[in-house]
């Protein structure tokens, strides 16, 4: 076990040192891990979403969402590292995607939080009706 242990050690070390030497600028090029596979569904499913608002809300076409979930085509690389960050963090990425023009639209000078319905729990809504309106493309425009 010992052996094992230091190896891991090791191993999270080394991947330190990578990161370190990658921010002091000593070394080129950072490998990120995108997974070879991502349940699109089940990510959906997670956030409450029809296919509709999934394609909608982070941009997506519903053909691709429709043709991911059936099994008849598979995301590229980039877009399942965008599905992946969508399923640890989905109001990071309304937030990115929000551009500094339609958050005041909404309103909004910053980000606000954005609620996301949990499978199995009701609630009034996955949206406050901000992230809704910016989520279905509606634009306020103020004075």
């Amino acid at each position: 076990m010992g052996d094992s242990m230091k190896t891991q050690f090791e191993q999270m070390m080394d991947g330190l040192n990578d990161v370190e030497a990658f921010l002091a600028g000593e070394r080129e090029g950072f490998n990120a891990h995108v997974p070879k596979q991502v349940d699109v569904k089940a990510i959906r499913n997670r956030l409450g979403m029809t296919q509709a608002r999934f394609s909608n809300t982070f941009g997506f076409s519903l053909d691709a969402i429709k043709h991911w979930e059936g099994g008849r085509r598979t995301p590229e690389a980039p877009a399942r590292t965008l599905l992946t960050v969508i399923d640890k963090n989905p109001a990071a990425v309304l937030t990115a995607l929000r551009s500094a023009g339609s958050a005041a639209a909404v309103g909004s000078p910053r980000p606000s939080t954005v609620h996301v319905r949990a499978v199995g729990k009701r609630t009034s809504g996955a949206f406050t009706k901000r992230e809704s309106n910016f989520a279905e493309g509606r634009k306020r425009i103020t004075k």
